[in-house]
């Protein structure tokens, strides 16, 4: 399944802004490199945009692209992946790479 998410925040800049929409592939297969929709175990409910950098415990140790911002596994630990972000539709369409 493929849902459209709203980017909050600074901690994917400069690869994605706050206000960019983007798809969100639910099934996808995710690599290191990969951006992705998680969800902090630590912070359960609270769904996140990341880069994920490596499998660990079973989930992915994720970390934002901007890095003045450290609202990441750093501080909050290892995520639940829900999907990988394919795709950037607003406000300027591209695909999305490692």
């Amino acid at each position: 399944m493929v849902l459209p998410v709203l980017v909050h925040g600074p901690s994917m800049v400069p690869t994605l802004r706050h206000g960019d929409a983007v798809l969100v592939w639910e099934r996808a297969r995710i690599r290191p490199g990969d951006v992705v929709v998680g969800e902090f175990r630590s912070r359960p409910g609270l769904l996140v945009i990341k880069r994920a950098v490596r499998a660990q415990d079973g989930g992915w140790w994720l970390e934002g692209d901007n890095p003045l911002v450290t609202d990441d596994s750093r501080a909050y630990g290892v995520a639940d992946v829900r999907g990988r972000v394919t795709f950037r539709y607003w406000p300027k369409p591209a695909f999305l790479r490692r």
